[in-house]
């Protein structure tokens, strides 16, 4: 019998697969047992706590008592009403578990998080880091690979903002959500011009304008005289009157007018939308004056940027580990640390992708010139320090240097 053969019989008979089951692979086995040592190698930081499986209507929970050397799992399926959340509360805080797991699934997971949110010490894991090896699966055991993982500290903990930040997050979002269907109505408009055969967007470059509005108003009463509806600019546009008539005679017929009513219609209730959201954000970010004048500071960052930014990371950039910090930002700090005395701006630092853009460099030592050397075995050439060149050197070193050739030379013989 092969060796391969009889190592593969022998890694049956010492793991069989039980009748009536799904085949699992060798391979998906042995991935199994070696995370199942790297979690058992583990030191123990957590003797009671719970990992949850969530899902859109059932929580599984998975309570991990370790005690006297031995570890029991007690499971639990609840709804996810406001009444299955406080039975899974008090059921928790029965078993004495003080950490709970449980994974980013959607928005499914945020009723749960506020709900236990202060009964235990809450950590939301990323459903990519914790994802478990495939094969047989169900919720109870991955609610018991959470907290498995969460007992031995091998998950990291998701950023999970307070409340006022939480509630800042949601309108910067939803103002972006909003800002971005005017644009797709804008387009629409746009494109119902197009097919009318009036060419606006060549000589107004915002049909929301002034005066862009007020075409689009006319339009939908009916009036298509070109020079009536340049009339109705203010002026200051720098297409002239002669362009302006000839991109608005076009063929503007009735489903035009309903299409552009309606769109138009939705842009006004956008921006209304839009205005009470900014006021909204304004009340919402007077604890966070400070920080936001701050951050305003930074050349080309509006108020606008400064609030999705404080709505994105809070207020605290300290509850982020170190190493979490961006290459190109520590790179930038140290550059700036280490500005010459002479005024001159720091040298512009490169990322870890580099960059395309000139900035001043302060005088470094005198470039040093790389030599190279050439191999007579098949002419090819190495830089010293460098990867060696696969095309052939002209003129070949490798041949007898009493003969001298030039580029003259090597172009005429073909």
């Amino acid at each position: 019998m092969p060796i391969e053969a009889a190592r593969r019989v022998a890694w049956r008979l010492a793991d069989p697969v039980p009748e009536g089951s799904v085949f699992v692979s060798r391979r998906t086995r042995k991935t199994r047992l070696r995370m199942g040592s790297a979690v058992r190698d583990r030191r123990l930081l957590y003797a009671q706590c719970a990992g949850l499986d969530v899902h859109a209507r059932t929580v599984v929970a998975c309570a991990r008592i370790a005690s006297a050397g031995t570890v029991t799992y007690h499971h639990r399926t609840v709804a996810t009403t406001t009444q299955g959340l406080l039975e899974l509360g008090d059921w928790l805080a029965a078993h004495g578990c003080t950490h709970v797991a449980m994974e980013s699934t959607g928005v499914y997971w945020k009723p749960v998080w506020h709900m236990l949110d202060g009964q235990f010490e809450l950590t939301l894991a990323n459903a990519m880091h914790v994802r478990n090896v495939p094969g047989r699966k169900s919720d109870m055991k991955d609610a018991r690979w959470l907290a498995d993982l969460l007992a031995m500290g091998l998950i990291r903990s998701s950023f999970v903002p307070p409340a006022p930040i939480q509630e800042l997050r949601d309108l910067t979002r939803t103002r972006k959500q909003l800002v971005r269907e005017i644009a797709r109505h804008t387009q629409r408009i746009q494109k119902t011009l197009e097919d009318a055969n009036v060419k606006l967007t060549e000589a107004i470059s915002d049909i929301l304008g002034t005066s862009g509005r007020a075409i689009l108003n006319a339009l939908m009463t009916g009036e298509t005289d070109p020079e009536r509806l340049v009339d109705l600019t203010t002026g200051r546009l720098k297409a002239s009157r002669a362009q302006l008539v000839e991109v608005l005679r076009g063929r503007v017929t009735a489903h035009h007018r309903f299409m552009i009513t309606l769109h138009l219609t939705q842009i006004e209730a956008l921006e209304t939308a839009v205005t009470t959201i900014l006021a909204r954000i304004g009340d919402a970010l007077v604890p966070f004056r400070a920080a936001l004048n701050l951050l305003t500071t930074m050349p080309g960052l509006s108020e606008t940027a400064a609030a999705v930014i404080l709505a994105e990371i809070g207020d605290n950039v300290f509850r982020f580990p170190q190493r979490a910090t961006s290459s190109r930002g520590r790179a930038c700090a140290r550059a700036w640390m280490k500005a010459p005395a002479s005024g001159a701006p720091p040298a512009r630092a490169k990322g870890p992708h580099g960059s395309k853009r000139r900035s001043y460099k302060p005088p470094g030592p005198p470039r040093v010139e790389k030599t190279a050397t050439f191999m007579p075995s098949f002419c090819g050439s190495r830089v010293a320090g460098g990867p060696r060149r696969r095309s052939s050197p002209w003129p070949p070193r490798c041949l007898p240097t009493s003969i001298t050739y030039s580029a003259t030379a090597r172009n005429s013989t073909t």
